[in-house]
């Protein structure tokens, strides 16, 4: 990961995070590690927590305490108990900035802030009723700002905005383009099928793989899929989408349409119930479901489950059997969660190098602005973006042209015509 490491040697000797108090709330990967150690080599006091129950690498999460002493809650299959415990952390820690891959942290602290106890998980309300009125109101009154790393996160922080109850400023890293356009394309679009192989070990050649979504992350599974021979088809509710989708040499059709014919369905909306009871009825007998959008109930599984008469846990590691009444069999895939994190590594660290810059430097961006920034949903400033751009570059050893002083005039004027 260059671009972080250079990031992480300028910010030892500048200090620009020195006395920030951070929570984040991501996935526990090797390359969240070297973010980590990116801010507290910029002088933050940071806590770590997952963002996904199956996510974490426990190795990396031990060594992150034992090698960096960074506190780090997270356990790979932690239950809804441990990982809201580990959201109680770190909100204790007191943060002053905050990062999110999913926007559980934030909305925890506005249902506090809201004093709106009874939305909160037991393990989070137990804590946060120990506070006084004033005190809740502290827990996002004092943050400066937090950081969004994906696109489920940045929709839930806009519905808040849009509510008027986001009681602070957010970053909408995910919105990058140095993020969406690489991590979500190229890094979903590989690690997906690579959780899928790793976790089933079928043959995608000329499957009926079923991709349902067709944003940045869509396109990225779609093409990979095709490019291992599957024959894909999309289901889409935007029209431009569907349009693209279509364009780009790909079936589409309605869910409903799309349930009877395909082999592997992998959803990546952001949406909820985007598969339920009716379409699981139509499915043939073998076919398999994950989800890659970020929360598991893209898939509707309470349906599932309440049809099948039987329901075998790990018919191999990450794999569900659910028997309906006739003898057909379905397969869930990691628990219907993230399966490039269920069953592999996640994204590529090349990818989550430009990612995890952006974060950092838009850490660097918000706490040197802290104050001045309305209680809205931001982007990642143009400059930051292009930076971190220029830097994978000349890590990737490519030049590139610059304008010349007349080209910058020339798009900078209106008199020049034909």
């Amino acid at each position: 990961m260059p671009v972080l490491r250079a990031i992480r040697e300028r910010f030892a000797r500048e200090k620009p995070l020195q006395g920030m108090r951070m929570s984040a709330c991501l996935h526990i990967t090797a390359e969240t590690a070297n973010l980590a150690r990116t801010l507290v080599a910029g002088g933050a006091d940071l806590l770590l927590c997952a963002s996904n129950p199956l996510s974490t690498q426990d190795d990396v999460a031990a060594a992150l305490v034992h090698e960096f002493g960074i506190p780090t809650f997270a356990i790979k299959g932690e239950d809804d108990v441990s990982y809201y415990r580990h959201i109680a952390a770190a909100l204790q820690h007191q943060p002053n900035v905050t990062m999110d891959d999913g926007a559980d942290l934030v909305s925890a602290m506005i249902f506090i802030a809201l004093d709106r106890l009874d939305d909160l998980h037991p393990e989070v309300r137990s804590w946060a009723a120990t506070l006084s009125p004033a005190q809740r109101q502290q827990v996002a009154a004092r943050v400066c700002a937090s950081m969004e790393e994906t696109t489920t996160g940045v929709i839930r922080l806009r519905a808040m905005q849009n509510d008027g109850v986001l009681k602070l400023p957010v970053i909408a890293v995910n919105d990058a383009q140095t993020k969406h356009f690489f991590d979500n394309r190229y890094g979903t679009g590989q690690s997906t099928i690579d959780g899928i192989l790793r976790a089933t070990d079928i043959l995608l050649a000329g499957r009926q793989v079923v991709v349902c979504g067709y944003g940045w992350c869509g396109k990225g599974v779609a093409l990979r899929a095709r490019g291992m021979g599957a024959h894909v088809i999309v289901t889409e509710v935007d029209p431009i989408r569907a349009l693209e989708a279509a364009m780009d040499g790909f079936q589409v059709m309605p869910i409903a349409e799309a349930a009877p014919r395909g082999d592997l369905f992998i959803t990546v909306t952001g949406d909820i119930h985007v598969i339920r009871k009716e379409h699981f009825q139509l499915m043939k007998d073998g076919a398999m479901l994950c989800n890659s959008g970020h929360f598991n109930h893209e898939l509707a599984l309470d349906d599932l489950a309440a049809l099948a008469r039987s329901t075998t846990k790990d018919v191999k590691p990450f794999v569900d059997e659910f028997t309906l009444p006739d003898g057909r069999r379905l397969y869930v895939l990691g628990e219907g969660r993230l399966i490039n994190l269920a069953a592999a590594h996640g994204h590529p660290a090349s990818v989550m190098d430009m990612s995890f810059a952006a974060q950092a430097l838009a850490t660097e961006w918000a706490v040197r602005h802290k104050g001045t920034l309305e209680h809205k949903v931001h982007n990642v400033p143009k400059e930051v973006d292009e930076f971190v751009a220029r830097l994978k570059l000349q890590t990737m050893g490519i030049q590139i042209d610059t304008l010349t002083d007349e080209q910058a005039k020339y798009l900078q004027s209106w008199e020049l015509g034909t």
